[in-house]
């Protein structure tokens, strides 16, 4: 048998395997509308599930990753205002130096150094345990006026089919890349094995 006959399977096989795992991907995204072929509408997996993939992607960013009683939770941390301390406190400082005595001239005659010292220290004192109070409340408002599921599922699902296949190719490609190439290094194997048995009923 002339060696031909073993290379053209051999080859055939694997351009089968590249193919097929090539047309699979393809159809991840193609044909992006409904397509009737023998009386069955054929659709990309994606474009089809689209409205069903925002929801639930809305369902995961909201619930896991973007969760209100984390957000709450970091915002209301009390190291967040002892960060913040330095620039309020100049602020009142300058408040009590600078626009009380303007606002009042009479004051400034009252108020010395350790008045204006004994001021911040009591609005800082006020202010820290205000504070989570204030951020606690705020949050509470947001989480009602801020729905976080429907934001992303509306933005999701307002995608074009080329711009969502555009972000998922961009995150994919060479996982895509890898997949053709298994698929055709298995389309490789199959055809050995099919050259190995032929040989082997010679």
């Amino acid at each position: 048998m002339h060696w031909t006959n073993y290379i053209i399977p051999v080859l055939l096989s694997t351009f089968t395997g590249w193919v097929t795992t090539w047309i699979a991907i393809k159809m991840l995204f193609h044909p992006r509308n409904p397509v009737n072929i023998f009386g069955f509408k054929l659709q990309g997996i994606f474009p089809k599930n689209q409205q069903l993939i925002a929801q639930k992607l809305g369902q995961v960013v909201s619930k896991e990753f973007l969760s209100f009683a984390e957000i709450e939770a970091k915002v209301t941390n009390p190291d967040n205002l002892q960060m913040l301390k330095p620039e309020i406190e100049k602020h009142i400082d300058k408040f009590l130096r600078e626009k009380l005595t303007d606002l009042f001239p009479m004051l400034s005659m009252f108020i010395g150094d350790k008045t204006i010292n004994q001021l911040k220290a009591a609005f800082l004192m006020e202010l820290e345990s205000l504070f989570p109070i204030l951020m606690k409340s705020y949050m509470t408002k947001l989480e009602k006026d801020l729905d976080l599921e429907k934001i992303v599922t509306e933005k999701v699902a307002s995608f074009s089919s080329e711009k969502l296949e555009d972000i998922l190719n961009q995150i994919t490609k060479k996982e895509f890349k890898f997949l053709e190439i298994i698929g055709g290094f298995f389309g490789l194997l199959i055809g050995l094995v099919q050259v190995l048995i032929q040989v082997m009923s010679n």
